[in-house]
């Protein structure tokens, strides 16, 4: 089969095309055949070589890449039940995507349902999952609540700002473009502010009568994170869930209570897709609402699994505006 992976960390340049055997599924596994992977920042943390260190998301060299997809069953291992060959299913937080056919732990995977095409379930994978964590589990939003959502036109932030807005809190977005802050706009964001025109914490503070926001999340990092932290009301919760402009070393911990006695975390997927029910349950109210039309999957470009390291180069020059998919179907 073909795949994409790496043998070194490093740029965009280390993704290779690659011949390998097709894999076989063990106990408690299956075999997919994959039609679309999703590209998502995780990817590039792992071929950088930013997770290294991470045992949460092991990073062995060398590997195939993607960490999300959609495809139909094609056969499974020992002590794997209730599945069939042909099954549309999806699944993320399983390495391998970026190939065409990947093994999948059985309980990782969803069923996809009829109405969803595969490629909007592959972005309501990782994408859709961490914006349900975000919105629903790491600071529940609430009716009346304002939260600050930077690059509010990406993949995951127009999901996010959807989710927001679905329970009822008010929206400050921040973009890049004029472009963008009309897509987040659509998506029904309240204020979009240009970040690259204006510095967004003084427009928070106004926008807010002085008080600041409930939330702040945060993929922007190191550019951003000592503003957004400043943007919080008092005991306000600062989420740092990526870090597209680069790594944030540290945060001292007196400066969070100079912002107010606020909270900081930097959550992983993981520890918020922490069993299969708790899967089912995302994976299943996203579908819903997707199949619905409640909620608005903008798919921004499709490349061929060929052509990984384009899309890893227009990802991390955020040079989107929705979803990034490899077509990795034989």
């Amino acid at each position: 089969m073909k795949a994409i992976g790496v043998n070194e960390f490093g740029g965009p340049e280390t993704l290779h095309l690659l011949d390998l055997d097709r894999p076989q599924p063990g106990p408690g596994e299956v075999l997919v055949k994959v039609d679309y992977a999703g590209v998502n920042y995780i990817d590039v943390y792992m071929r950088s070589g930013i997770y290294k260190r991470s045992t949460t998301y092991e990073t062995p060299l060398p590997m195939v890449l993607g960490m999300e997809g959609a495809g139909t069953v094609e056969t499974w291992g020992p002590e794997v039940e209730g599945f069939r060959p042909g099954d549309a299913v999806a699944w993320c937080l399983a390495r391998g995507a970026y190939a065409e056919y990947a093994v999948v732990p059985a309980w990782r995977l969803v069923r996809i349902p009829a109405g969803v095409p595969p490629s909007v379930a592959t972005a309501l994978m990782l994408q859709g999952m961490t914006a349900h964590y975000l919105s629903h589990s790491a600071f529940p939003l609430e009716a009346g609540q304002t939260c600050l959502i930077h690059a509010a036109a990406g993949g995951v932030g127009q999901l996010l700002v959807q989710l927001a807005k679905l329970r009822g809190a008010r929206v400050i977005a921040t973009v890049g473009t004029r472009e963008k802050a009309e897509l987040a706009g659509q998506r029904g964001a309240d204020h979009c502010i240009l970040y690259r025109e204006e510095d967004f914490l003084p427009v928070v503070r106004r926008l807010t009568d002085g008080e600041g926001v409930d939330v702040v999340y945060d993929s922007v990092g190191r550019e951003t994170i000592a503003r957004s932290i400043r943007s919080l009301r008092r005991r306000g919760t600062c989420i740092m869930y990526g870090t597209s402009s680069g790594f944030v070393d540290c945060i001292a911990p007196l400066e969070l209570a100079e912002a107010g006695s606020v909270f900081f975390t930097r959550p992983h997927l993981a520890d918020y897709t922490a069993d299969a029910d708790e899967i089912a349950w995302r994976a299943g109210m996203l579908f819903e609402v997707a199949a619905g039309s409640r909620l608005v999957v903008t798919i921004d470009r499709e490349f061929p699994l060929a052509e990984a390291r384009g899309a890893h180069e227009t990802i991390e020059g955020r040079r989107t505006q929705g979803k990034l998919l490899l077509r990795t179907g034989a």
